[in-house]
Formats: C-alpha cells, sequence, structure tokens
C-alpha cells in the first residue's frame, strides 16, 4: 500500500470533504478510474495512429451516426427489446 499526501486549496478541500471524496476509499476510486480512461484514451489515440498510417479515411458524421445506431440496435436485440 503506498500512503500519498496531497495539497488543496482550502474551498476545494472543504467541497470534497462535504463530497464524501477525501476517504481513502473515496479518493481510491477516482484515480483508479482517471488510470482507466487514461489508459483508454491512450489506446484510442494509437488506434487513430494505425488507421491513418492504414491510410484509412475518415469516417463521416453521418457514417459514425449509422455505426452507433448499429451497435446500439443489436445490443436491444440481444437483450430482448425491440
Amino acid at each position: 500500500m503506498t500512503k500519498i499526501q496531497i495539497e488543496l486549496a482550502d474551498a476545494t478541500a472543504k467541497a470534497a470533504r462535504e463530497a464524501g471524496l477525501l476517504t481513502p476509499r473515496a479518493l481510491g476510486r477516482l484515480v483508479s478510474e482517471a488510470v482507466r480512461r487514461r489508459r483508454a484514451a491512450d489506446s484510442l489515440l494509437a488506434i487513430a495512429d494505425r488507421v491513418a498510417k492504414a491510410g484509412i479515411p475518415p469516417m463521416s458524421l453521418q457514417e459514425i451516426d449509422a455505426e452507433v445506431k448499429a451497435v446500439r440496435a443489436g445490443r436491444r436485440r440481444r437483450a430482448g427489446r425491440h
């Protein structure tokens, strides 16, 4: 287990304390979520680099929207919803 110490502005510390965010458990969740998001962003950027190097043209907003709708419809079908 690693112990860390942080400095926050008084107002930020007060708001965080009142929101229950300064407990070890809450701070652990916040840091874990930040790490997960950072890894996801890094992965997305790596994929974007590979797509660019492969010469794949970017999708239009309409194509992206159609793909998102298709995935959502598939999930609804698998879940038994129409």
